[in-house]
């Protein structure tokens, strides 16, 4: 597994969950819904695609296709995170496709009245960082006109001084991509646009929170063989378990809460090395982060002289049963965790393990 590969294994999800941080923890409490948009307070669409004429008469446009969705987040994936802390609120979504571009681009924001009782005046959409998504008005044909669209919407602060002048300006909306007239559209017309921009393998099935209960035992694992050795000299595994057993379970149900599940749940990594066969378990308690399980090693099993908190894998579900384990940052027992071999990113060929479901006696002690 390459690092490319390593990178976009992590950061999957990582944006929808920052703007649920954003939009959901600081200002969910505060939201308002914007009968304006939604008069019988369900998720609204807006959206236009832009027919050839229209685009040659405007050649300063790049955008061929715009949907602004108020509603519920249409964006993330099945997430691993606990129903406990799902957003609940109504918050603003951006797509748009520019001319060329195989799939949409979006932004999301939490949109209010500026006015001191947050009930009348103009509607704007903020982001982080005080940034405008866009203002907002709905005409008297109940179309929405969306304008204070800033070219950069889709780009980092201060990204027209590191990208430089002609890159920027390739990246940015063009100078007549503001002042959009949308049409009224059912919901399900958003959600298929939104959609479009990372569809969903169904051939991943439901989250592994969903797939793996509270109080049920797995057990997943790997054994590799003779030639897979052979062809990956670097790789110290020979053979991988991942499970929740007994003690596990008994430790969840006697400390953790099923209304935040995967938060708080043990599981145990046992790895036989190539070295004399040696066999080494650690346990790792995990929580769920976006659309994966982040696992962060536990002295509860074993003793070690420096914090290994800090030494973590990922889990992820994988196509038809499976689950993909990540080990990016030396955080296996393969070597001491404490040592300077463990320090650092991951050397050998011991960076992601794709892992079958075992039967339970698989997985014993």
């Amino acid at each position: 597994m390459t690092s490319r590969e390593w990178k976009t294994f992590a950061s999957a999800g990582f944006g929808a969950a920052l703007i649920v941080g954003l939009i959901g923890s600081a200002f969910a409490d505060n939201m308002l819904k914007l009968t304006e948009l939604s008069p019988n307070r369900a998720d609204a669409c807006f959206g236009r695609v832009y027919d050839a004429a229209h685009l040659k008469a405007h050649p300063k446009q790049k955008v061929t296709r715009i949907f602004f969705y108020y509603g519920h987040d249409p964006v993330s994936r099945p997430n691993e995170e606990p129903n406990a802390n799902s957003d609940t609120s109504y918050n603003g979504f951006l797509t748009t496709t520019v001319r060329g571009a195989k799939a949409p681009e979006w932004a999301g924001g939490w949109c209010n009245h500026e006015s001191e009782d947050g009930k009348s005046g103009p509607i704007r959409c903020g982001m982080d960082c005080d940034r405008t998504l866009a203002s907002l008005k709905v005409d008297g044909k109940g179309r929405l006109i969306l304008s204070d669209l800033s070219s950069d919407i889709y780009l980092d602060a201060g990204s027209e001084e590191e990208l430089g002048a002609a890159e920027y300006d390739r990246q940015a909306l063009g100078k007549e991509d503001d002042n959009f007239r949308l049409d009224p559209m059912p919901a399900a017309t958003c959600k298929a646009e939104f959609a479009r921009i990372d569809p969903i393998d169904p051939a991943l099935g439901p989250p592994l929170r969903e797939r793996l209960k509270p109080d049920q035992a797995f057990c997943y694992g790997r054994d590799y063989d003779a030639a897979h050795m052979s062809s990956h000299p670097d790789q110290l595994t020979q053979s991988i378990r991942v499970f929740r057993g007994p003690v596990e379970l008994a430790s969840f149900a006697s400390a953790g809460d099923d209304a935040n599940w995967p938060d708080g749940a043990d599981i145990v990594v046992s790895v036989t090395t190539r070295q004399k066969g040696a066999k080494v378990t650690q346990t790792y308690s995990c929580q769920g982060e976006a659309d994966q399980w982040r696992c962060a090693a536990s002295s509860k099993t074993s003793n070690y002289s420096c914090d290994i908190a800090q030494k973590e894998i990922f889990l992820k579900r994988g196509a038809n049963g499976a689950i993909t384990l990540a080990n990016p940052n030396s955080s296996l027992a393969i070597a001491d965790l404490c040592s300077k071999a463990a320090d650092g990113k991951t050397t050998s060929d011991d960076k992601v393990y794709r892992l079958e479901p075992m039967p339970q006696s698989a997985c014993a002690p």
